[in-house]
């Protein structure tokens, strides 16, 4: 046994990195992202900047007008105010509602 064949035989691969087998990549889009299926391109034309008088809310998984009411006047009963500032984007069901829609919350 040589000098060389003692190095080599202690000389390690480098490790190869793994890979995802099939099936098991990550999705990469959220709701709120306008790629995503929550988010049409109806919702983008919808999208208003702020102004003195309203403030813009973006809808995330789990809201309600309600819930959304609740968090910015204080009072879940005053949904139906943000429905009628966003009947456009909303729809005619107030109940459904998307994650990455962009709601007019009007200021008193």
């Amino acid at each position: 046994m040589g000098l060389m064949d003692f190095f080599k035989k202690g000389k390690k691969e480098p490790a190869k990195p793994a890979t995802n087998p099939k099936g098991t990549e990550k999705a990469t889009t959220t709701p709120g992202n306008p790629n995503s299926a929550f988010y049409t391109d109806k919702d983008k034309s919808q999208i208003k900047p702020a102004t003195p008088t309203q403030d813009i809310y973006t809808v995330q998984s789990g809201d309600s007008l309600s819930k959304i009411a609740k968090k910015h006047y204080g009072d879940a009963g005053t949904w139906k105010r943000i429905y009628e500032a966003n009947k456009d984007t909303v729809g005619p069901n107030p109940d459904l509602i998307r994650p990455g829609q962009r709601l007019v919350i009007p200021r008193d």
